[in-house]
C-alpha cells in the first residue's frame, strides 16, 4: 500500500508469490529509493549484488569481532521478496538501504526492560524474537482454513498479480492492521525495530527521495503506516543497549538451509519447489513433473510421458475436489506417489530430497569481505580443485600422490578447526594399503562462522591449525586426548605443532600412572607411526614416547586387572585386544610374522615383555574370592592371544579350559573365560574337538540354578561367532559324542571304470598335462 510518498510492501520471507507481487509493484511504483527488512550494517556490502558471481541462495553473515560465536544469518534465495527488491534497486541505479536494527544490538546483552519482555514471552512458549500466536493462522481460522501455509499459497503465492500491483499489498496491510489493533503478537524488541524503521524512512525523506519503496514483513506494516512523532521514536531507541562491533559480508546458503527441518527456521518447508514456481515459464506443474520424471528415471524407475500426462491430470483433479486455485505441492506430490512412484514411499522420499528441498548452493564473488583465514581457504580449494559443494560427495585420495596428499592434509586441518568438510568415510577401494583415504565432503553454510572462530589462532590454515593444536595440547587433561592430538597433527602434516605437543605428552606420561590411561593412549601413538612412510613425517620422539608407554603398560598390566567388576573388565579387555595391535605393529616379533612398523627404535624384546604380562594375568586365579584374582573374562583373552601368536600350544590351552571348568571355579567365573577365551572367533573349536568337547561336558554338568546366571553370558559368547560356525557347531554337538571320530561317509554307488577313463584325457587337457584333443573327438569323448 502507499502512504504518502512511501509505499509499504508488506512480504512473507521467501515466498514466490511475494516475490513476484513485490517485482510488479516496483515496476509499477517507479520508487526513486528502496528500504529493506534487514541488518543496518548490511548498506557496506549491498552494492555486490550487482556483481555477475554473486549467485542466490546466499545470506548476509554478520558475526560480533571480539566473538566471531556470535552470528546471525539474514538468507536470500532467488525467490525471496527482499533479493527481487535489491536487484530491482542495482539494475535501475537506485540506492538501497536496510533498516531494521543493527545487528550489533542483536549481540549486546538484554536490558532488564528486555529481558522482562523475554520472560513473558517465555511463559507463552515464545522466544522474544516470536510471536505468541501465529497471525496467518488467525486469518486462516477467520477464513475457515485449518491449514494456514495452504491457506497462504491459495491467497498469495499462487497468484499472479493483477492490473493493480499494489492492491494485494493494501489487503494484506488492512488484515495484519485488524490483528495488531487487538494487541497481537508485539513485543518490545518489535517496538525497537519498528522504530528504527520509522527513523530510517524519516532519514529518507531528508534525502531528497519523494517515491520510496518499503520492502518489510507484513506484521510490520500497520506500525510504520502511522507515523507517531519523532520524540516517541527516540525515546524508545533510547534504552538500546550498547552496540556490539560488528563484521558482515555475504555467504555461500543452500536450499537446505532454507528449510525449517534445518534449524533455521527461515519458514521454507520446500524450497526446490518455490524456486521452480518463480522461475518457471507457464503453467509450473507439467514442467516440475517431467523434472521428477527425468529424476526417477536416472534412479532406474520405470517411468515414461505416459506416466506424467496422468500425474498432471490428477494434480489439476485433487486441487479442484479440494477448491483450489492451482495444484499445489500437496496435489502434485500426490500425483507423484499415486501415479509416479506406484505408490512407494521410498522413491518419493527421493522426490522430496532433490526437487522439493534441493542441494543448490549459491556462490560470492571474491570481492566480498573476509577474514584472511577464509580467503587462505579459497585458495588452497582453488589449487588442490576442491571445489565446496552442497550435495554430499565421496573423494577416495591416494596419499602417493602429491596433489591427494595436500588435499587429506587440507581436510585434517579443517577438522582440528573445527570445519567438518570432510568427515572419514569407509573406502569404496578394494585397499588393505596406509596409502588409502575416502572421505564424505558437504559443504554447509554455517562453516563460515567456525571460520571466523577459527581466524584466531592464525591467518592461514596451517598457522591456525598449528596454533589450534598447541593450545588444545596445553588444556588437555587426559593422556588420550593428546595420543589423539599427535595422531591428528601427523595426518594433517603439522610438524610446527609436534615438538610441543610431545613435550606436554611426554609431562603427562611421566605422571600418569594408571594402566588404563597408558592403554589407552598407545593405539594412536603406534598408529601414527605408520604414517611416516607414506606422508614423510619424523617419527624418532614419537616412537620413543610409543616404546616408553608400552613398558609401562606390560609392567603394570597384571595387577591392574585384579578384583575388577563386569564393567571395568570388559573395558579393560578392549584395552589389551588395542594394545595387543599396536604392540604387533611397534614389535614385529609379537606376531611372528615379521610385518609390523619399523620404527627405528629398538624395542629390545618389548613382545616378549608383553607375552610375559599375558601369561602373568592368565595365571592371577581368584583364589580367595572374586576381589583377589583377574576376572575370568580377562583371564581367557590372554591365553587366546598367547596361543594365536603361537606362543602357547593347543595342549596347554585345553589343559586350562579344562582347568578353569572344573567343578572347584565358579560357573559365572568359567563362563566369563570362554567368553574371553571366544571372543574374535570361535573356528578353534572347530579344528579342536577336544575343545569343544569340554565345554559341552561342563555346559551339561551345570546345575539348573546356575545354568540361569551364566546363560546371558553364553548366549552373548555364541552370538558374537560367525553364522557359518554357530552352525557347524550346534551340527556337531547333535550328531553324538563329540570326543568319538567322525564316522566315515557311506558308499554312494559303484564306480564305473569304463565311464571314468572317457573323462581321463579332458581333465589332462584341462589341467594342462595331456596332448591337445581334436574337437570332434573331445565331443565324441564327452
Amino acid at each position: 500500500m502507499t502512504n504518502g510518498e512511501v509505499a509499504l510492501l508488506g512480504i512473507r520471507h521467501h515466498g514466490p508469490g511475494s516475490a513476484r507481487a513485490v517485482a510488479a509493484a516496483l515496476a509499477q511504483w517507479r520508487p526513486d529509493a528502496v528500504l529493506i527488512e534487514g541488518p543496518a550494517e548490511a548498506d557496506a556490502v549491498v552494492h555486490l549484488a550487482a556483481e555477475k558471481d554473486l549467485v542466490p541462495p546466499v545470506a548476509l553473515l554478520a558475526h560480533a569481532v571480539d566473538d566471531p560465536a556470535k552470528a546471525a544469518f539474514w538468507p536470500y534465495a532467488e525467490f525471496s521478496p527482499e533479493w527481487v527488491a535489491i536487484r530491482h534497486a542495482v539494475d535501475h541505479d537506485l540506492p538501497v538501504r536496510f533498516i531494521d536494527l543493527p545487528a550489533g544490538y542483536g549481540f549486546a546483552p538484554f536490558t532488564d526492560a528486555d529481558a522482562d519482555d523475554a520472560d513473558d514471552h517465555a511463559a507463552d512458549g515464545a522466544g522474544p524474537d516470536e510471536l505468541p500466536t501465529d497471525p496467518l493462522a488467525l486469518l486462516a481460522e477467520a477464513a475457515g482454513h485449518d491449514d494456514p501455509e495452504r491457506w497462504w499459497e491459495d491467497v498469495v503465492e499462487h497468484r499472479a498479480p493483477g492490473a493493480d500491483a499494489l492492491a494485494p499489498f493494501a489487503a494484506v496491510a488492512e488484515a495484519m492492521g485488524a490483528l495488531r489493533a487487538e494487541g497481537l503478537g508485539e513485543s518490545r524488541r518489535d517496538q525497537l525495530r519498528e522504530a528504527h524503521m520509522r527513523q530510517q524512512i524519516r532519514a529518507a525523506r531528508r534525502a531528497g527521495h519523494r517515491r520510496i519503496a518499503v520492502v518489510c514483513g507484513a506484521f510490520h506494516v500497520p506500525a510504520l503506516e502511522t507515523m507517531p512523532t519523532v520524540a516517541h521514536d527516540r525515546a524508545l531507541l533510547a534504552g538500546l543497549p550498547k552496540k556490539v562491533r560488528v563484521d558482515i559480508t555475504w555467504i555461500p546458503w543452500t536450499h537446505r538451509r532454507l528449510s525449517q527441518a534445518t534449524g533455521y527456521g527461515a519458514g521454507v518447508q520446500s524450497p526446490g519447489w518455490y524456486h521452480h514456481l518463480f522461475t518457471a515459464v507457464g503453467d509450473p506443474v507439467p514442467r516440475w513433473l517431467t523434472r521428477a520424471a527425468e529424476l526417477l528415471r536416472a534412479e532406474d524407475h520405470p517411468v515414461s510421458s505416459a506416466h506424467v500426462i496422468e500425474a498432471v491430470r490428477l494434480a489439476e483433479t485433487l486441487a479442484v475436489l479440494r477448491g483450489r486455485p492451482l495444484a499445489g505441492l500437496t496435489e502434485t506430490l500426490d500425483a507423484v506417489r499415486a501415479v509416479l512412484c506406484e505408490g512407494s514411499d521410498v522413491a518419493l522420499e527421493l522426490v522430496r530430497e532433490r526437487l522439493v528441498v534441493g542441494d543448490a548452493l549459491g556462490e560470492v564473488p571474491d570481492a566480498a569481505p573476509a577474514v584472511p583465514l577464509q580467503r587462505d581457504l579459497a585458495r588452497l580449494q582453488r589449487s588442490l580443485r576442491l571445489k565446496p559443494a552442497a550435495a554430499p560427495r565421496d573423494l577416495d585420495l591416494d596419499l602417493r600422490k602429491d596433489t591427494d596428499a595436500a588435499r587429506s592434509r587440507l581436510l585434517h586441518r579443517l577438522r582440528l578447526l573445527g570445519v567438518e568438510w570432510g568427515v572419514p568415510a569407509r573406502s569404496s577401494v578394494n585397499s588393505t594399503g596406509t596409502f588409502r583415504e575416502s572421505w564424505r565432503l558437504c559443504w554447509q553454510p554455517e562453516f563460515a562462522v567456525r571460520i571466523a572462530e577459527a581466524a584466531q589462532w592464525g591467518t592461514t590454515v596451517e598457522e591456525a591449525a598449528v596454533n589450534k593444536a598447541v593450545g588444545t595440547a596445553r588444556a588437555a587433561v587426559e593422556l588420550a586426548e593428546l595420543t589423539g592430538l599427535v595422531e591428528t597433527c601427523l595426518l594433517a602434516g603439522l610438524s610446527g605443532a609436534l615438538p610441543a605437543v610431545m613435550r606436554v605428552l611426554a609431562d603427562c606420561a611421566a605422571l600418569d600412572t594408571d594402566v588404563a590411561h597408558l592403554a589407552g593412549a598407545l593405539p594412536a601413538l603406534v598408529r601414527a607411526l605408520r604414517y611416516g612412510d607414506v606422508r614423510g613425517t619424523e617419527r624418532g620422539a614419537l616412537a620413543g614416547a610409543a616404546a616408553g608407554l608400552a613398558e609401562r603398560v606390560c609392567v603394570g598390566l597384571p595387577p591392574a586387572c585384579v578384583g575388577l567388576d563386569a564393567e571395568s573388565a570388559a573395558a579393560m579387555r578392549a584395552r589389551i585386544d588395542e594394545v595387543h595391535g599396536a604392540i604387533a605393529l611397534l614389535d614385529p616379533a609379537a606376531s611372528g610374522t615379521g610385518t609390523g612398523t619399523d620404527t627405528g627404535t629398538d624395542t629390545g624384546g618389548l613382545a616378549e615383555r608383553w607375552a610375559a604380562a599375558l601369561r602373568s594375568l592368565a595365571r592371577r586365579e581368584p583364589t580367595a574370592g572374586p576381589a583377589t584374582g583377574a576376572p575370568g573374562l580377562l583371564r581367557g583373552r590372554a591365553v587366546r592371544l598367547l596361543l594365536d601368536d603361537g606362543r602357547l600350544d593347543s595342549e596347554e590351552a585345553g589343559r586350562r579350559l579344562r582347568l578353569v571348568l572344573s567343578v572347584a571355579n565358579s560357573p559365572a567365573d568359567a563362563a566369563g573365560w570362554v567368553e574371553g577365551f571366544l571372543t574374535g572367533g570361535g573356528a578353534l573349536l572347530l579344528h579342536d574337538p577336544r575343545l569343544l568337547a569340554l565345554l559341552d561336558e561342563w555346559l551339561g554338568g551345570v546345575s539348573g540354578e546356575v545354568f540361569t546366571d551364566v546363560l546371558p553370558l553364553l548366549r552373548r559368547t555364541f552370538a558374537g561367532l560367525e553364522a557359518g560356525v554357530r552352525t557347524t557347531i550346534g551340527g556337531r554337538v547333535a550328531a553324538g559324542p563329540l570326543g568319538a571320530a567322525p564316522a566315515a561317509p557311506e558308499a554312494v554307488g559303484e564306480l564305473d571304470p569304463d565311464r571314468a577313463d572317457a573323462a581321463v584325457p579332458v581333465l589332462a587337457v584341462l589341467l594342462g598335462v595331456g596332448p591337445k584333443i581334436p574337437r570332434q573327438r573331445a565331443g565324441r569323448n564327452t
